[in-house]
């Protein structure tokens, strides 16, 4: 076997941690109510997500499931409202009070695997996505197999299971007879993978000839794609030269800065370095940044510039490195406790097999380093924002102590601290995900003669997006009581409302039920 061939072996072997085990799939059970001949969410503050500011009150017309009108309800203030002109309910109809509440487009997680042997019930994972407004999802690779995905999708679809709209793209080479080690034999898998009826392509990199074939015949048959740059091709094809062949968006941020280093063409590795040692791995990558052209500089902007002219998506998953930065924030979140799995904690433990568990000897040091990556990593993110790019947003939970929903709404978060106002920060996750898989005519805004996957929570999220959490923000009341406000209340797909507290409840029950099989208690890493 060729060089490429046992590095696409290698890719496929790493991948396989994944999934340990076929996630079990959702069962055919609707929680939701609707959709109706008339939805009326009355008097709600809208957040359209196209980046314009709030504004209301307002009543939002849903019929079955698209949006059919807005009504404005004039000026905020008593007796001053259009009451008149608000809309009849019809008989049939629904009507949800949400004076003093929010709304907001259904968010789009870019980068979204559905279980594997860490968490292996499909139900939790997508009950937790939409308790946390994730109303559509993409899932790069494809991890329990690409049959498996499209029934998921397909069920999703018709609103026989309760789960986020399904975007399905397949590990490159996936099912392939032989590893691909030619131009020729990349084109005829990329045809084959649309006619199996994947949406994309995930990458993880292959030989130059292989991915500048797969990557142009995957753009000219009109499918879109998405590429980690593992370390193991990055030295010869990096994010750049994706972009320039057609790759449509970025994973992580692997592949950009070696796009951009100045002192040598790789990576600056220890000597005694190995890939299979997920420490060495995530250590060094936390070194990676602050080896590149410094931030403005010509080359800096060059390849900026450049990606930003190619309509090149970035979608950065911040979240899911941020325990690099800040191990112990990240393993004692709270919602550990009640909504992780046991199978989910022994995977996110230190270990030799799990990737992502490369907590071999980790402190201050790594740490620090990391800290600067994310500081040189957030600024070539929110300048590439401001130049017009499109930044959207991903969470690839389900890995280093990121719990699905939860991790989605810390990448919210993480942009707010790289620079985002608010505003782009939804803008981000609703519309820009919407354009980035090419379903921006239908969700990814608040607009009329769209689909009504939308978000309502009776708090503020642009003040505080930690009321997203499906644990809510603390706050204190003007009698010095500590409570407790948030938490998403209605997620609505497809015209269909769902209680989004109900359906964390749903999550408590599938978690409690696995820890009472096994009798696990959640300890923290090296105690009994």
């Amino acid at each position: 076997m060729k060089l490429s061939g046992i590095r696409l072996t290698l890719l496929m072997l790493w991948l396989s941690l994944y999934v340990q085990a076929q996630t079990i799939k959702a069962p055919e059970i609707k929680e939701g109510e609707g959709p109706w001949p008339q939805l009326i969410i009355r008097g709600v503050m809208l957040v359209d997500g196209t980046g314009a500011p709030p504004v209301g009150p307002v009543d939002v017309i849903v019929r079955q499931n698209r949006i059919a009108s807005i009504v404005s309800l004039g000026l905020p203030t008593p007796g001053m409202s259009g009451d008149a002109n608000r809309p009849k309910l019809e008989p049939g109809g629904k009507e949800i009070q949400a004076d003093g509440m929010y709304l907001l487009p259904g968010f789009v997680d870019m980068h979204g695997h559905i279980g594997g042997g860490q968490a292996p019930i499909a139900e939790y994972v997508f009950k937790l996505w939409m308790a946390h407004g994730i109303t559509t999802i993409r899932d790069p690779s494809a991890g329990n197999g690409l049959d498996w995905v499209l029934d998921q999708k397909a069920k999703s679809e018709k609103n026989l299971i309760t789960a986020p709209r399904i975007r399905a793209y397949t590990a490159f080479g996936m099912g392939a007879r032989e590893p691909i080690r030619t131009a020729e034999q990349a084109r005829a898998w990329v045809n084959e993978n649309k006619l199996k009826g994947a949406d994309g392509i995930k990458f993880f990199g292959a030989s130059p000839e292989v991915m500048d074939a797969a990557l142009r015949e995957n753009k000219r048959i009109g499918l879109r794609s998405a590429c980690h740059h593992a370390q193991l091709g990055v030295a010869r094809w990096n994010a750049l030269q994706s972009a320039e062949a057609g790759l449509t968006s970025m994973e992580h941020w692997y592949g950009l800065p070696e796009a951009m280093l100045t002192g040598s063409t790789v990576q600056n590795y220890p000597l005694d370095y190995n890939y299979s040692n997920e420490q060495h791995r995530f250590e060094e990558a936390g070194k990676l940044w602050k080896q590149a052209a410094p931030p403005y500089s010509e080359k800096w902007n060059q390849v900026m510039n450049r990606m930003l002219a190619l309509d090149f998506t970035l979608d950065p998953t911040l979240n899911i490195y941020e325990a690099s930065r800040d191990l112990h924030r990240a393993r004692r979140m709270e919602w550990h406790e009640e909504y992780t799995l046991p199978q989910l904690w022994a995977f996110y433990q230190p270990n030799r097999i799990s990737h992502g568990s490369y907590w071999f000897n980790w402190g201050t040091e790594q740490e620090v380093q990391w800290k600067e990556n994310y500081r040189l990593w957030m600024t070539f993110v929110n300048e590439y924002k401001n130049r017009g790019g499109r930044v959207t947003t991903g969470s690839d939970n389900g890995f280093i102590f990121q719990t699905y929903g939860f991790g989605y709404i810390r990448e919210l978060e993480l942009l707010r601290e790289a620079g985002f106002h608010p505003l782009e920060v939804i803008r981000s996750a609703t519309l820009y995900g919407a354009q980035a898989l090419g379903m921006d005519k239908e969700i990814g805004s608040v607009e009329i003669g769209k689909l009504a996957d939308l978000v309502i929570v009776d708090q503020n999220p642009l003040e505080n997006f930690q009321v997203l959490y499906g644990t809510g923000a603390i706050r204190l009341t003007d009698d010095n009581k500590v409570i407790r406000v948030g938490g998403v209340k209605y997620t609505i797909k497809d015209g269909i409302v769902y209680d989004a507290k109900k359906l964390l409840g749903d999550v408590r029950r599938i978690v409690a039920d696995e820890k009472k099989k096994s009798g696990f208690v959640l300890k923290q890493p090296g105690i009994e």
